[in-house]
């Protein structure tokens, strides 16, 4: 593959900024539970163990908080985003309807290169699903489900499928501590996979 003519588009990997890991390794800790839906975010401990300022930590709590995975209130600090039964239901209707969507339109609309890099994202969450590491098989349901978002080449799906994604981390995260739950979730994705390469 020739990429001497792709010199206008930048194909350098950027590295991640400072404010965007500590808000990756907050989202960690609300994900993993570390952090608790409706407790209150200690801003001197987390500075203090992250080994950061007050810029990019806040930084983080803004980028968060624009995720829906906590809420910052003025004079109070920031606290864990605590959903009711009530919204979460909610919102895995929504969820589930978009991601039918998204199925469907990948599914008319995705190359072969793109079915193969889904089956190889797949075989590598089953990497994770084998040895029962949780953490990174999670994190690359999230890309899973946000790659078979950007195949539908729907952006405001891929939006509105990002939203709710990022309020529901934690939930979701949580859903796939049983085992039986856990193995219907690789059964669907296998599912999807076998409809896009069909």
């Amino acid at each position: 593959m020739d990429l001497s003519s792709a010199s206008a588009m930048p194909l350098q990997i950027k590295k991640e900024s400072l404010h965007d890991q500590v808000a990756n390794r907050i989202r960690d800790l609300i994900i993993e539970g570390y952090l608790e839906p409706g407790s209150r975010i200690d801003e001197v401990q987390l500075l203090e163990q992250l080994g950061v300022s007050r810029t990019p930590f806040r930084e983080a709590l803004r980028t968060l908080a624009a995720e829906g995975l906590i809420v910052i209130q003025p004079s109070r600090g920031a606290t864990v985003r605590k959903l009711s039964s009530q919204d979460v239901f909610s919102m895995l209707e929504v969820l589930g309807h978009l991601e039918k969507l998204a199925g469907q339109t990948a599914c008319e609309r995705a190359s072969d290169a793109d079915i193969a890099g889904m089956r190889a994202l797949h075989e590598e969450m089953l990497g994770y699903y084998r040895k029962r590491d949780r953490l990174p098989y999670y994190k690359l349901n999230q890309e899973f489900h946000s790659r078979l978002a950007a195949l539908s080449g729907n952006e405001t799906l891929q939006e509105i499928q990002q939203n709710i994604q990022g309020r529901l981390k934690r939930i979701r995260f949580v859903g796939n501590g049983t085992e039986d739950y856990w193995a219907e979730a690789v059964a669907e994705h296998e599912e999807m996979i076998a409809a896009l390469e069909a």
